[in-house]
């Protein structure tokens, strides 16, 4: 019977390869899909058919090369970023949030050592707490972004592969995952390989489900942060007052590297601000300077410590992180 069941499958599946083998000729007969294929038949994961028939219903995304590219050509100013990723009624929508999410908050931050207000900002930049998601096919837009955009082809390749293993665990076929253009996934919007390594199933339903349950949502972007080095109690970034000449030709788009905290003091850093209950690391911890510009033209400066970078190892931008802390800081003067 079972024998019956498998010839019937594959005779349904060749079908549709036949059907649809014409949209996608290109990408299988590539070298590189030819190696992804053979390293997935020989751990197991998929039969060399089956890969046939899901990769002769990939379409190449030209848009994703072209959004994938925008921050390279025209890096946007701090100024018109921060109204898009925090602005609007994202702040109404977090406090939402935090209300609704209160327990799974408060166990995340338990376990993880991760403030609740910088778990909800993370979700609040990224989707708008699901507002926006992503519904372009995954599979679509990291193939594309896999074989056809040479800069960061590794990257990528790597997460295709992650992709069509994680779908295989999921039990999903992998045409039906959507996501954003570079192939991040749910509320957190997780790549592939994030997902495979950091999620948790923090609602115990046996299964790990990023788009639905908030629990799963608050507890994986949690353990991402503490895997990736997240300082419990720890500052994240705090103002300072504008640097002398000397330390403003340290910038670099908008960032310098990391010294010593004591360095940065003799050097004549000055915190300008910081709350009562943040505890600054030791003189020996490193820290950087950011700056953001504002729109009449002049600049904010702040010195950045450990947890700022954990931040930016969920996006690898000074402004993306900046932002999250925004968020998350007027949630917890809120609190």
């Amino acid at each position: 019977m079972m024998s019956c069941m498998r010839s019937l499958k594959l005779f349904c599946l060749a079908a549709l390869f036949v059907a649809t083998s014409v949209r996608a000729q290109d990408y299988l007969n590539r070298d590189e899909y030819a190696l992804l294929k053979a390293e997935l038949v020989a751990e197991k994961i998929y039969e060399s058919q089956e890969l046939d028939i899901v990769f002769s219903q990939i379409k190449r995304v030209d848009s994703v090369i072209t959004l994938m590219d925008a921050p390279v050509r025209a890096p946007v100013p701090w100024h018109v970023y921060w109204p898009r990723h925090i602005g609007g009624d994202r702040f109404a929508r977090a406090t939402e949030f935090v209300a609704a999410n209160k327990t799974g908050l408060s166990r995340a931050e338990s376990a993880y050592g991760v403030p609740a207000e910088v778990i909800t900002a993370i979700v609040g930049v990224e989707t708008i707490f699901g507002r926006i998601t992503g519904n372009m096919r995954v599979l679509d837009s990291l193939a594309t972004l896999a074989f056809d955009y040479p800069r960061r082809a590794e990257f990528f390749r790597s997460e295709l592969k992650e992709f069509l293993i994680l779908c295989r665990e999921l039990g999903r076929s992998p045409l039906e995952p959507r996501g954003s253009f570079a192939g991040a996934m749910g509320l957190p919007q997780f790549m592939p390989g994030s997902w495979r390594k950091w999620a948790v199933d923090f609602d115990g339903s046996g299964k790990i489900d990023l788009w639905n349950s908030r629990e799963d949502v608050v507890g994986s972007v949690a353990a991402f942060l503490a895997g990736h080095g997240w300082q419990r109690g720890g500052a994240v970034m705090l103002p300072i007052a504008a640097p002398n000449e000397e330390l403003l030709t340290m910038f670099s788009g908008g960032l310098t590297e990391r010294k010593p905290l004591s360095w940065w003091r003799e050097q004549g850093v000055r915190i300008t601000k910081q709350d009562a209950d943040v505890l600054l690391p030791p003189d020996d911890a490193l820290a950087g300077l950011i700056s953001l510009d504002r729109a009449d033209g002049s600049n904010e400066y702040w010195i950045t410590f450990e947890n700022f970078y954990v931040i930016t190892r969920y996006n690898r931008s000074r402004m993306y992180a900046s932002s999250v802390w925004s968020l998350a800081y007027a949630l917890k003067r809120r609190k």
